[in-house]
């Protein structure tokens, strides 16, 4: 058995004195764990950090068993962020919370847009809101979709200002007002289909949200909590917005 393929590395462990176990996650296989012989060893660290783009051919003799890696590297990141520390919490959340799509299972989509996560964690202005709309994608492709399009309660499109935290459907500011202690605030960005510019606010908000559903739907289903990274994330954004 084995495969070529790009990916993007979203955790790498010491195995032995001298192999890591590498987590791709990948764009024709899905998420993806082998061993890489050497992988502890100082050049191969810094290919194997969170981030960086790979090239990679994997192997096993049975397709159950873990198998091996043969990496290259194809594009770095982390490098790249150290002078922008949270970049570098934002990179750490992303390749956490990834780690929850199921293991051997392609999502090409979610891959497409985790790529292009990615490649604005450069731009302080770009990435925030693109996070948020990434992990909204990751819910919807897992089957847990939040519709922000319509009221709930009136059907109606226009003036949607809130998310009821039980069903993930959005709600007008008029329906919603009596009942605004209980939902989620529902940031402009996220209304329509592009992104567009967010406040620190606004992303802490849209985090908060995401990380609602992601821990109800996602994390708690297999016996986890929300990753670390992804909680301080959250924080610093709430920090940043007072």
């Amino acid at each position: 058995m084995e495969w070529r393929d790009e990916g993007i590395v979203l955790s790498a462990r010491a195995h032995g004195e001298t192999s890591a176990i590498l987590e791709l996650f990948t764009r024709e296989q899905g998420r993806y764990l082998g061993l890489v012989h050497g992988g502890a060893g100082r050049r191969m660290r810094s290919v194997l950090q969170p981030g960086n783009k790979l090239s990679a051919h994997w192997r096993a003799r049975l397709s159950e068993h873990l198998g091996t890696f043969q990496v290259e590297l194809v594009r770095p990141l982390a490098g790249l962020l150290m002078d922008d520390p949270l970049a570098l919490l934002a990179l750490s959340a992303a390749s956490a919370t990834a780690g929850i799509v199921p293991e051997r299972e392609a999502h090409p989509a979610l891959y497409d847009g985790y790529e292009v996560l990615l490649e604005t964690m450069q731009d302080g202005d770009v990435w925030p809101a693109i996070f948020v709309r990434w992990e909204l994608g990751l819910l919807q492709e897992l089957g847990f979709g939040l519709d922000l399009t319509r009221c709930a309660a009136t059907g109606s499109r226009d003036d949607l200002a809130y998310v009821s935290p039980k069903s993930g459907s959005a709600v007008s500011r008029a329906a919603g007002e009596p009942y605004k202690e209980r939902l989620f605030r529902l940031p402009p960005f996220l209304i329509g289909t592009q992104a567009g510019e967010a406040s620190f606010a606004d992303v802490a908000e849209g985090l908060r949200l995401t990380g609602h559903f992601l821990d109800r739907h996602l994390f708690a289903a297999h016996e986890r909590h929300l990753p670390d990274a992804r909680i301080r994330l959250m924080e610093k954004m709430a920090a940043r917005a007072e």
